[in-house]
């Protein structure tokens, strides 16, 4: 099964393509090998079915998936997303996620919320959140506090900055523990960002010019090779451009 997997390791896969992980009778004493599907690739019985057009990557052990340039998303429960806040209905918060239909969000679930102090929360403002539920038969449901009640990063934020979207594939890329783009954009000046993985990005620098340029180098990031974003961030560098 994984030398299946690895074969075809950097090739583009289509919806449709099929890995099967039934055994030749001649080895089937031997130990299973377990494989980790990510996004792209779902398991189906004895079989992994490409869910996804893309190129199909590897991390060790055993982990693959379909890195693609699609900017449809699709909710997924633990996934931390950018919404933007569109109407209070009750105790519940609509939230633009991106998806296919919005996403609830209750008062009670930010940090030190209880039903006499209710969280500042306006229509218009972005919160960071997490999925806790993510199913095609439910409505989506978001939380802004961690398994111990902690926001933990989470919450109403976004005075000041840009918004803007790009790929889930450019996403991936920064939200990469050694991401290669954020630790060139470091080097020019000093930013804040936040990264969702509905595609959306939020970033503030100290002046409007340089959140302008941080949001177009990284928009311009999309299609590079690592040594043409190596030489644009150069150029800006010095003031070229």
């Amino acid at each position: 099964m994984l030398g299946c997997f690895k074969a075809k390791v950097g090739d583009v896969l289509l919806p449709g393509d099929v890995f099967s992980f039934q055994m030749p009778e001649s080895i089937t004493d031997s130990k299973p090998e377990k494989v980790v599907c990510g996004p792209g690739l779902r398991r189906n019985g004895d079989e992994v079915l490409v869910c996804k057009s893309g190129i199909l990557r590897h991390k060790q052990p055993n982990l693959y998936w379909i890195d693609s340039q699609q900017r449809r998303y699709v909710p997924g429960k633990g996934e931390s997303v950018i919404g933007i806040i569109t109407a209070k209905s009750g105790d519940i918060f609509k939230v633009d996620v991106g998806g296919s239909e919005q996403a609830s969000l209750s008062y009670l679930a930010f940090e030190g919320a209880t039903k006499r102090n209710r969280p500042n929360v306006q229509v218009g403002d972005l919160v960071y959140s997490q999925f806790i539920i993510a199913n095609k038969d439910m409505e989506p449901e978001l939380v802004c506090i961690d398994s111990c009640g902690r926001a933990n990063g989470m919450g109403v934020f976004g005075a000041g900055g840009l918004l803007f979207k790009v790929s889930l594939g450019l996403v991936r890329r920064l939200l990469a523990p050694q991401s290669e783009i954020a630790k060139d954009l470091e080097k020019m000046f000093p930013f804040e960002i936040v990264v969702g993985m509905n595609g959306r990005v939020w970033v503030k620098s100290k002046t409007i010019q340089q959140t302008l340029i941080v949001a177009n180098l990284l928009e311009s990031c999309e299609n590079m090779t690592a040594q043409q974003r190596q030489t644009l961030f150069r150029r800006v560098a010095d003031g070229s451009i």
